[in-house]
């Protein structure tokens, strides 16, 4: 799967002088909406709404929150403001505004130009920056929609807008981001632990998957080892129930890319393997199994719980799920199951999407199938999935015939 990240109204500075640049504590600086070469006393800023949108007193943070300014004064299309906590800086890093509404929409032309040349390349999954509200993701799929091609979208958040209104968003979002660079700034740092949590819990309860990023190997930008809260860090995320966790900055400018990305293998495989060990049972299916959410809970639901029931009490090898959007595979996915999900599909974007999804491995299979029993038999033979006796849950459509119609489950000892 190919995700193109829209960069959304992200407020950076400019490109400076010499790098890096270090801001010290009691300094004065001057934030200019003009395009100059940053300086100790000057940095350019890409927002022209600036002036507009503080007032004296105001916190204003750079670099994810590490330099923190306090505004002096506004003045014309400038603001200056006096260092409270200094530090080095790059050029093109992030600024952020803490409880101020930004004069921007959060879909911008350049988004919408970005996606219309993501459509044309291939592109079938986009993530929306500085999410607010469900609005801003309908705002792309709409779109995509009229240019004739359906597409998935993850909305990543990052303010406490969305935060707030994150059930509205799950609603009609394919997937989150839970970009804990910005959202670390937009809302109190000792908060975003029980904010983590609470994200992916919702999301795991409506089978979203969910990515957890930033700064999670973030020492290895520099050093060829991780620290061990940052160790910590990863595998927790992996056990609150995240799909996916993702490197920015160790990949992107990082000295040790490849140590990084297999460091982090490490720790998923580490964790994955003693999660049982670790948590007995899923939050998810307890909160099903409790009653909650019972007003919603679909016959899909039923057979994902009924399909992790019977995988335990019979130690299945495999979960086979035929699947035509996807659905089924992420019910089932989302109560993280001790056994590897093979997913079927005959559409090519829905078999991309579901490489997001924890614990799935999807299979592009052949347009006209005539019996999904059979080609799936024939395909666990042919790749040597399996030996004698295993036995295996096979999910089915009986009843329905259409997609998203999985009412059943039949159980298979392989021969």
């Amino acid at each position: 799967m190919v995700l193109m990240d829209l960069p959304g109204p992200k407020i950076r500075i400019g490109k400076l002088q010499n790098e890096p640049l270090v801001l010290k504590r009691g300094d004065n600086v001057t934030l200019t909406t003009n395009d100059v070469l940053g300086t100790a006393s000057r940095i350019s800023i890409n927002y022209d709404k600036l002036p507009a949108s503080v007032s004296k007193g105001s916190p204003i943070f750079l670099n994810d929150g590490f330099i923190k300014l306090r505004v002096q004064e506004e003045l014309g299309n400038e603001v200056r403001c006096k260092v409270i906590i200094g530090g080095q800086l790059m050029s093109n890093k992030g600024l952020n505004i803490p409880g101020v509404k930004l004069l921007i929409d959060v879909v911008t032309d350049k988004d919408l130009d970005l996606v219309d040349f993501g459509l044309k390349e291939g592109v079938d999954a986009f993530s929306v920056s500085f999410v607010e509200k469900a609005e801003d993701i309908v705002q792309v799929k709409e779109f995509a929609r009229k240019r004739g091609k359906p597409i998935y979208v993850v909305a990543k958040i990052e303010r406490e807008e969305a935060v707030n209104n994150i059930d509205e968003i799950l609603n009609v979002a394919d997937a989150i981001m839970i970009a804990r660079g910005d959202l670390g700034v937009q809302m109190p740092i000792e908060d975003g632990p029980a904010v983590q949590k609470k994200l992916i819990h919702k999301a795991n309860l409506l089978g979203r998957p969910v990515i957890t990023a930033t700064q999670m190997l973030e020492s290895m930008t520099e050093n060829v080892r991780p620290t061990r809260a940052e160790v910590t860090d990863v595998a927790n995320a992996i056990l609150d129930g995240t799909d996916a966790v993702m490197l920015s900055e160790e990949t992107a400018i990082g000295r040790y890319p490849v140590e990084t990305v297999r460091m982090m293998a490490r720790i998923a495989g580490s964790i994955e393997r003693q999660r049982l060990s670790i948590i007995p049972s899923s939050s998810v299916e307890e909160s099903f199994l409790s009653g909650v959410g019972q007003k919603t809970v679909s016959i899909e639901d039923v057979v994902s719980l009924n399909v992790i029931e019977a995988m335990r009490a019979l130690n299945a090898r495999f979960i086979l799920t035929p699947t035509e959007t996807g659905n089924t595979p992420r019910r089932i996915s989302r109560f993280k199951p001790d056994c590897w999900i093979l997913a079927f599909s005959k559409f090519e974007r829905t078999h991309r999407f579901l490489s997001l999804s924890y614990g799935v491995y999807p299979f592009l299979i052949e347009n006209k199938v005539d019996s999904w029993h059979d080609l799936i038999m024939k395909l666990m033979k042919d790749a040597r999935l399996g030996k004698r006796g295993d036995k295996v849950i096979l999910t089915e459509g009986l009843s329905s015939g259409q997609a998203g119609g999985t009412d059943s489950l039949r159980i298979i000892t392989l021969i």
